[in-house]
């Protein structure tokens, strides 16, 4: 058996591929995240979520099963007793799990169960309140404010920081690195809020970002065809009358977070470093979903609407030194799903069931191997499906941050159940109600037209909605990999009682209680019968 790594995982929420330097964006400052692309990790240009939205991620990522296999679509159905993950299976194979209580994975209402996953929660909330943005009004302090998530330039304390829950919990991550002394291989999970709305940050990190290199932001009146989400969230929002300087500072805000998340992953690697474990461990950098961030007119995130700024992830993996890692960034088409399969690999780890994952081994090794031609997403709900809809018993008033997209979710059309499946070249984006999406990705990386009624692109668009069918037909259900037995004890010894010889009915019985087949069984009575030792 190889050796087993000790496995960390960096968990920023809601941060896009393309806000680091290294993926192109001139605006980016991200040196750390760029350095260890260059030279330590593998960085997945197309990297995707299987759900734009956080607890539907998080269930597929961590178990290798899609949001539709179990009916992890919404934000208010959990992992619950009974469905294994990669926390619960390290934990099996002898792992020490620290993670913090940011994971958006257990159902919090069953008591224990949080905590079965793993060997300690840290819960935070042990420092006081960071301080809040230095001014409150940005865009004439009305709800505008309000809904476009934007707070900008964070206060300093008197000592000239502004230390968030991230920051404590990186810290008490780095803290349990150094202390550590078992001899059980590591898991850490740390899960962050950043770059998740309020857009918001404190200097250095406000001023880092040079608004002038800001790329080309996807102007909603460029497009045609798209989501009626989409639609809807920028009829509630009411943005329209935005100039570009206002979208460039939210813009540039959520960048200048981003880039306080490298400096907080630059910090836990070198506590790994020091603590001499590094070099030990498999260390995963990625976020759960994307983020708007003033494209196509909105902020924030959406469900069933699938452009690449919400379903495009940062993904970087760098392995324990005694495996091959061929660093830089590679534009083979992977999966969070991909993820778990990966980690299990590593820690030489056999999944109990059915996975959709694909171990990412042969990629980071070559980075001209591909594991996949498809990549998928989805995300929505049925239209009657008010159970599924967490937003539509109770909308709040106007004046709560959210009220725009819980509008739009009450809407059971716009809302409806949607997938994508995207190639390098194309996407297909099929829908339950409304008009389907297709987009050709090589004249329009942005998405602004849909090319769904376009008779040049029939054949592609045939194409890829044949190969979705083909996806859910593989993905419909889940196999357990240990066989169940069809007869019980009783069932098995009723069947051979009135042939098995009387000295050798406490054998026989015994043979039942340790799982003998049935076609064995009944072989070794009928030899009994027959006289054959």
């Amino acid at each position: 058996m190889r050796k087993r790594p000790h496995i960390i995982i960096f968990n920023p929420d809601e941060m896009r591929y393309d806000t680091m330097g290294h993926m192109g964006n001139p605006a980016a400052v991200t040196p750390f995240l760029d350095e260890f692309a260059a030279g330590e990790a593998v960085s997945f240009r197309r990297a995707f979520c299987q759900n734009t939205v956080c607890v539907p991620s998080r269930c597929s990522f961590f178990t290798g099963l899609y949001p539709h296999v179990h009916g992890h679509r919404t934000m208010n159905y959990l992992l619950r007793p009974g469905e294994d993950n990669l926390f619960s299976e390290l934990k099996k194979e002898g792992y020490h799990i620290w993670m913090n209580d940011r994971n958006d994975l257990f159902a919090g209402q069953i008591a224990g169960w949080a905590k079965s996953n793993a060997d300690e929660i840290f819960y935070g909330g042990n420092v006081p309140k960071a301080p809040e943005p230095v001014k409150p009004e940005h865009f004439g302090g009305g709800k505008e404010d309000l809904y476009s998530h934007y707070g900008g330039k964070l206060g300093l304390d008197e000592n000239g920081r502004n230390y968030n829950p991230d920051d404590e919990a990186v810290d008490a991550a780095i803290a349990r690195i150094k202390s550590y002394k078992g001899d059980q291989p590591l898991c850490i999970f740390l899960g962050l809020m950043y770059p998740h709305v309020p857009y918001q940050t404190e200097e250095p990190y406000y001023s880092a970002i040079d608004r002038s290199k800001l790329p080309e932001r996807i102007k909603p009146e460029e497009c045609s065809g798209k989501a009626e989400m989409l639609g809807q969230i920028r009829k509630y929002q009411d943005m329209d009358h935005f100039t570009e300087e206002d979208w460039d500072e939210i813009r540039a805000v959520y960048l200048g977070m981003c880039s306080k998340v490298d400096a907080q992953f630059r910090r836990l690697c070198d506590g790994l470093k020091q603590a001499g474990i590094y070099n030990d461990s498999a260390v995963f950098f990625f976020s759960d979903h994307g983020d708007f961030t003033g494209d196509y007119g909105v902020t924030e995130k959406a469900q069933s609407t699938m452009e690449d700024c919400l379903t495009r992830v940062p993904l970087l993996i760098k392995p324990p030194e005694w495996e091959k890692v061929d660093s830089g960034i590679t534009d083979s088409l992977v999966e969070l799903v991909d993820f778990y399969a990966t980690a299990a690999d590593y820690c030489q780890i056999m999944p109990k069931r059915t996975h959709f994952g694909r171990s990412l081994r042969p990629v980071i090794e070559n980075r001209s191997k591909k594991v996949r031609e498809y990549v998928v997403c989805e995300g929505g709900r049925l239209p009657e499906e008010e159970h599924c809809d967490e937003y539509h018993a109770a909308v709040p008033s106007e004046n709560f941050v959210y009220w725009p997209k819980m509008m739009a979710q009450t809407d059971g059309f716009a809302h409806a159940k949607a997938a994508m499946i995207r190639s390098a070249e194309y996407k297909f984006i099929s829908r339950i109600t409304g008009e389907d999406e297709f987009y050709d990705l090589k004249n329009d990386p942005g998405e602004r037209i849909n090319h769904i009624s376009n008779p040049e692109y029939a054949a592609e668009i045939n194409s890829m909605r044949t190969e979705m069918l083909r996806w859910y037909q593989k993905t419909c259900d889940v196999v357990p990999y240990e066989y169940d037995r069809r007869f019980t004890d009783d069932m098995l010894w009723a069947k051979v009682k009135n042939i098995c010889p009387p000295d050798r009915e406490s054998q026989v019985k015994e043979m039942i209680k340790q799982g003998i087949d049935i076609g064995k069984l009944l072989q070794y009575v009928k030899g009994l019968e027959q006289g054959d030792k």
